[in-house]
């Protein structure tokens, strides 16, 4: 991964040239300061994407935890919990 490093003044002057960078890409741009690195910017679709992975990440963390924790359940006993509450909500239903 090749990192595009630009000054502050850039976003003002070359925002277009930054954007697109970031859009074609799929790189994010790190922004200065003083010389500094102070913030990165990414493409909207990237920003996303990287939230839903860390969405998952967590998820597996949190899943990886229980099992260590033995806080697990058949997966029969899961299924059945499940529809049961499906059932509960088809029932409940207004028509």
């Amino acid at each position: 991964m090749k990192e595009m490093i630009r000054p502050s003044s850039d976003l003002q002057y070359h925002y277009a040239v930054i954007s697109n960078f970031c859009k074609e890409s799929c790189q994010p741009v790190i922004i200065t300061v003083n010389g500094r690195a102070d913030v990165v910017i990414m493409s909207l679709q990237e920003y996303r994407t990287l939230q839903a992975e860390l969405e998952l990440l967590r998820m597996l963390a949190d899943s990886e935890a229980d099992a260590f924790a033995d806080h697990t359940a058949p997966m029969e006993d899961a299924f059945l919990d499940i529809r049961a509450r499906l059932k509960e909500k088809k029932e409940n239903r207004v028509p």
